[in-house]
């Protein structure tokens, strides 16, 4: 499985980003420009995601590798976040 970090996620550009906390996890804030695909839902939306490379983030890193994997094995070339949010808050970063 592929990973990056909180700080190769904040340098990236043109790279979509996929959030799969639940939806009240995301509304209370998240990375910039992410799109909330829970993970709770993922199987019914794999339509919503981008057909080029993506990253997956949650709150701590465990729910986006899993999705990593999942998506991994359907063919998708996904990224996990390693921290996820919680670390792109604790490292002061700018959340919607």
């Amino acid at each position: 499985m592929k990973t990056i970090t909180v700080t190769e996620l904040a340098s990236r550009e043109n790279t979509p980003l996929i959030d799969v906390r639940e939806t009240d996890e995301f509304a209370a804030g998240h990375v910039p420009g992410a799109i909330n695909v829970p993970l709770s839902t993922l199987g019914e939306n794999l339509d919503k995601l981008p057909s080029e490379a993506f990253d997956v983030i949650c709150q701590a890193g465990g729910r986006s590798a899993r999705a990593v994997e999942a998506l991994e094995a359907r063919g998708y070339d996904a990224t996990n976040v390693e921290g996820g949010t919680g670390e792109w808050i604790a490292s002061g970063r700018p959340v919607e």
